[in-house]
């Protein structure tokens, strides 16, 4: 979850390319357009060496950021015309398997200290969120991982731990993410983000553990355009928990919508 107002402030690239690669750049000069080399370098880097993109979204190495840079400079000009929509890889559903979606396990780190189980409730709040929207849907706590909860740690699906970070409040992964990169970092700041409860911060987050993009990707939004590699599962909706109510969203506070929870259920099932 991107911390700033995307339409005003440039967080380095990650909000320089949602405004400068978006299809009313494409169509323009290209000097509108930033290099690779540029994008890369303004690019923030993670505290575990990944580059994050559209404000909470990380990717792994530069070949990677440069498929991702080749897709918004080439593709954005086919922006689909058709709330929650699902990541794709290759034209594929970014989706967990049956039967891994029914055991997300995960830790929650003991170095979040005195705020260790405040996290511990905001992670089951935001998961309750999904897991009422598809009864297939199940996150697992592990708290006998907890003391040793980081990536490395191969009894759980993922982690989620703290780091200290003015580039977002919190940031996750996708399904397709391999296990080393796959965690859920929290900055402190999630506890003094207004309106945006940490339950619901979570459920964004957790929103991308389970494949969904954010909404404002889609062309309706008018701003914040991410890339193409979506397909829609539900009509636009700008209220939805994955949109950025700086983005153009109409929810002031994050909190999950009736189309989000069709959503998910179409993609897993209700």
């Amino acid at each position: 979850m991107q911390r700033t107002r995307l339409g005003a402030i440039a967080l380095g690239a990650t909000a320089l390319l949602g405004t400068a690669l978006a299809p009313s750049a494409v169509a323009g000069t290209d000097s509108e357009i930033p290099t690779f080399q540029q994008f890369a370098s303004s690019t923030f880097k993670d505290t575990d060496r990944q580059y994050i993109v559209n404000g909470d979204e990380p990717i792994s190495n530069s070949g990677d950021l440069k498929a991702y840079y080749d897709r918004m400079v080439h593709g954005s000009e086919e922006a689909m015309e058709e709330g929650l929509v699902v990541n794709t890889v290759y034209g594929v559903d970014d989706k967990w398997s049956t039967s891994q979606v029914g055991n997300l396990t995960y830790c929650v780190s003991t170095k979040f200290g005195s705020r260790h189980s405040d996290v511990v409730n905001a992670m089951a709040a935001g998961a309750a969120l999904w897991e009422g929207a598809s009864s297939r849907i199940d996150y697992v706590h592990v708290p006998s991982q907890d003391a040793s909860c980081t990536t490395r740690n191969k009894s759980v699906l993922f982690s989620v731990e703290p780091v200290q970070t003015t580039q977002y409040i919190a940031r996750a992964f996708f399904p397709s993410t391999p296990k080393r990169s796959r965690n859920v970092l929290v900055d402190d700041s999630i506890w003094t983000s207004g309106s945006w409860t940490p339950a619901n911060i979570m459920g964004h987050e957790l929103g991308h553990t389970l494949g969904f993009r954010h909404e404002h990707t889609r062309p309706e939004s008018g701003t914040c355009f991410e890339d193409n590699n979506w397909r829609p599962l539900t009509p636009y909706d700008s209220s939805s928990i994955m949109h950025y109510p700086q983005c153009n969203g109409t929810s002031s506070n994050l909190s999950m919508t009736a189309t989000d929870r069709q959503g998910a259920a179409a993609l897993y099932g209700a």
